[in-house]
């Protein structure tokens, strides 16, 4: 009777042991089934189409090789591929890796705590995501940052050299010493007036206001009246 009972927890251990791996399998499984399937897109056609030609007309090649330059300059290392277009720098910049680092670097201490170096497919968009919260973190709003399938597939590449210059702004606004694109974020510029000029202010009529000296159009009509008569 001992024996059997010790069988059955037995029994009964491996069947949790199977079911559980089972399910991490079948979890797997969807996510390399849905990473295949975002990486194998159709292509678009009609509105799809049309919106997605006017987003890579957008794109500037003289844009990116600023943006090239600065990542370079400010990494000191040099891109995987050196050779300007949309595709060969979301190629440089797919991983995440990159975007990572250069976050890192600007902002001193480092926002994103752990880079992937693997190459699957799921950890490189975990490190763009990483980069995304970084950003947000480091002071940007939600419409100066892209998605993660702008960059992953393509999607949206203007809006990656938007984000990376808005990377820099912020990046000189914090104090960066070293190299930096983009315009520069305006700073707080407090004044104090005593009470005499504030109280002379109100007496005074800003353009936005009309001409309130010489003639004037007071009392003038052109043309008559238009008048609605029920035919």
């Amino acid at each position: 009777k001992q024996w059997y009972q010790r069988r059955v927890a037995i029994t009964a251990g491996e069947c949790v042991l199977l079911l559980s791996s089972f399910r991490l399998i079948s979890s797997y499984s969807c996510v390399i089934f849905f990473l295949n399937m975002a990486s194998n897109r159709a292509e678009k056609s009609g509105l799809s189409r049309d919106i997605q030609k006017k987003l890579e007309a957008k794109y500037s090649q003289d844009q990116e090789a600023q943006c090239r330059a600065w990542i370079e300059e400010v990494l000191g290392e040099k891109l995987s591929n050196s050779e300007l277009g949309m595709h060969n720098f979301q190629q440089c910049l797919r991983d995440g890796q990159i975007l990572c680092k250069l976050l890192n670097t600007l902002n001193g201490e480092p926002l994103v705590k752990k880079i992937n170096q693997q190459k699957m497919a799921f950890k490189q968009m975990e490190n763009i995501e990483q980069f995304i919260k970084g950003c947000k973190i480091f002071g940007l709003k939600d419409g100066d940052i892209f998605q993660t399938a702008d960059l992953y597939e393509c999607q949206n590449m203007s809006q990656i050299i938007s984000t990376i210059y808005a990377v820099s702004s912020f990046a000189s606004s914090k104090g960066y010493a070293g190299p930096c694109i983009g315009t520069k974020i305006a700073e707080k510029n407090e004044r104090d007036f005593d009470e005499a000029t504030l109280n002379a202010g109100k007496f005074v009529l800003g353009g936005q206001m009309g001409f309130t000296e010489g003639d004037s159009q007071t009392g003038m009509s052109m043309g008559k009246t238009r008048k609605v008569v029920d035919m």
